[in-house]
């Protein structure tokens, strides 16, 4: 596999970008006109002494705005750990550097609308979550790395990635064209990955565990639901747990991903929206390519649906079960478990019953092994495919048992551990297993939610507590202010940096400046002075309590009345997204 550079500086002059390979033995140099954009390969006698240096640590793309186009680039990087021998860091700090070197030629409007989309930029970036490796394909899975071509080997890493997880995709484009540039760009990741050196029995070992976020269909929790027409789930997450022992390597992967049919979750200011089914298209089609693809990918797939079986999500478990049946294919099997009936008032070792339900299934699928010879003695034949409403904290919580059941299997097959023991009885690793399952579910849902995740008490535990309780109160109101009232721009953050808006330059009318309904500025003023003068009231008494209680109540109404009036047409005061196309979100 062609590797790409480790170590860059990069030379700023008022014509171009010199980007330097500096690994040993390298003379490479990556030159960007500033001024036509074209990237070309120089050598380093082409960088003028004049030049601004500094170092970096790798080029995420580009990226044209309103200004025009800007390079993208890791500034810091953190050290994961190493995969089968190959270092993996998480980008930390970025850069994004104008090609043009004034904003003077835009209008106030435009650089109002650069400045808009910079910020957007930069909220992506800082979501937490980037990973990247120059000498190994983080993408793919290592059963899927064990089943390709010697073509595929001699790819280059951007040729070959998985395109569902490579989040600087779009960023890359102009790169992608020109192979000859590849060995100075790397795909980037986003989800979770944690790197731990474990002991049990004086058996030292590595376990891992990477979640690769899907960028098809990628976006926040209310705003994108279900699938597109291509059959891509919102939320999409492959999680992959990986042991390594004495040269032996064992992965065991897992999906989640939104209920794959036409269904939507605008928020309007009530706290659980409910959800609405498309009626007017065909759900099987894209119901159907989802598992088509799933089944390539993975192999046999057990759906997991943690759905309520009551209420408002009723119709979304009925309607799965009912397309699951439509399909007919033997591939596919359906489980349903209404995770918080069976788990009410704190009877968390109930999720046991879905454990053993699919426990005879689990052992069929087995997992992916290779031996210290490398050797494929093992492949894993299906995944489980869970999902709740968000595929957050009750899907996390269920994909940590049965890794959990998984690996308690894989370390007795390597060796590490004695025919009679349990990982449950393995306190210093226990720690070590739930606190990481735990901080993949966190990682995951401030990705989606906006926040850390729900029930990662019994996570860590194995039992749920009061201050895990009071934390998943705290945390439900926070996604429930930005879910209503952020969740908007960073919908439209997370589209313009993968490329599903596009920036025109010099762009004089972009989707940010729609004009508010006047309900947006006037109720909410009517409903803060009502409520307000009802206050006053109270505190300064009239004359007598019959004048008092008439303005308590005239006001008080108004307040309420309007308050009122503003759930019914709660759409019309979220933060709502602007720049992708209603069809997407609906």
């Amino acid at each position: 596999m062609a590797s790409t550079y480790n170590t860059f500086n990069l030379h700023t002059t008022a014509e171009k970008f010199y980007i330097e390979a500096c690994d040993d033995g390298a003379g490479d140099v990556l030159a960007i006109d500033r001024v036509s954009t074209e990237v070309t390969l120089a050598v380093r006698k082409d960088i003028p002494p004049s030049a601004v240096t500094c170092p970096m640590c790798g080029i995420m793309g580009t990226i044209r705005l309103v200004a025009g186009m800007y390079l993208i680039v890791i500034t810091k990087k953190k050290k994961v750990g190493d995969l089968l021998g190959h270092a993996v860091w998480k980008a930390t700090d970025f850069d994004i550097i104008s090609y043009k070197k004034t904003v003077l030629h835009l209008t106030d409007t435009q650089m109002q609308d650069n400045k808009a989309f910079l910020s957007m930029i930069n909220s992506v970036l800082n979501t937490d979550g980037f990973f990247f490796a120059t000498d190994y394909d983080l993408t793919h899975t290592l059963q899927r790395l064990a089943n390709t071509s010697p073509e595929f080997q001699e790819m280059t890493l951007l040729e070959r990635a998985d395109q569902r997880f490579v989040w600087n995709g779009h960023l890359l484009r102009e790169f992608m064209a020109q192979p000859e540039l590849h060995k100075f760009v790397y795909p980037v990741i986003h989800g979770f990955i944690t790197m731990k050196s474990c002991c049990i029995n004086g058996k030292i070992f590595d376990w891992n565990i990477i979640s690769r976020r899907s960028c098809f269909r990628a976006g926040v929790r209310y705003y994108i639901r279900g699938i597109d027409s291509e059959g891509h789930a919102a939320n999409f997450v492959e999680t992959e747990q990986i042991v390594q022992y004495n040269g032996a390597k064992v992965s065991f992967v897992q999906t989640r991903g939104s209920i794959p049919f036409y269904w939507s979750q605008r928020p309007n200011l009530k706290y659980k929206p409910k959800p609405q089914i498309s009626k007017s298209v065909n759900h099987l089609d894209g119901f159907q390519r989802h598992f088509d693809s799933q089944i390539i990918t993975y192999g046999k797939q057990v759906i997991l649906n943690l759905v309520n079986q009551k209420g408002s999500e009723k119709p979304l478990e009925q309607a799965f079960a009912k397309m699951v049946d439509s399909l007919g294919n033997g591939m596919i099997k359906y489980v349903a478990f209404d995770f918080h009936k069976e788990c009410s008032r704190m009877r968390w070792h109930r999720l046991q019953i879905l454990v053993d339900m699919v426990a005879e299934i689990q052992n069929e699928f087995g997992y992916f092994l290779v031996d210290s010879d490398g050797t494929v003695q093992l492949q894993q034949d299906g995944t489980f495919r869970s999902n709740c409403m968000d595929c957050l904290d009750r899907t996390n919580v269920i994909q940590s048992l049965l890794a959990r059941r998984s690996l308690q299997s894989q370390l007795e097959r390597i060796g590490v551990l004695h025919v009679g023991q349990r990982i449950e009885e393995q306190a210093d690793f226990e720690k070590i297993y739930k606190n990481a399952w735990a901080d993949n579910a966190n990682a995951c849902a401030k990705q989606y939610a906006g926040t850390g995740a729900l029930k990662t008490d019994f996570t860590r535990t194995g039992k749920r507590t009061q201050w895990g309780l009071l934390m998943d109160g705290w945390n439900s109101m926070i996604r429930y202010y930005k879910n209503n009232f952020s969740d908007g721009f960073r919908q439209d953050s997370i589209d313009l940096f993968l490329g599903n808006y596009a920036v025109e330059e010099a762009d004089m009318n972009t989707p940010l400046h729609e004009p508010k309904d006047w309900k947006f500025l006037t109720l909410p003023i009517i409903m803060v002075v009502a409520f307000s003068m009802c206050i006053i009231c109270l505190l300064m008494a009239g004359d007598t309590w019959t004048e008092t209680l008439a303005y308590v109540l005239f006001w008080g109404s108004a307040s309420v009345v309007t308050a009122g009036v503003i759930l019914f047409n709660g759409r019309d005061f979220v933060d709502a997204p602007k720049l992708v196309q209603k069809e997407k979100m609906d």
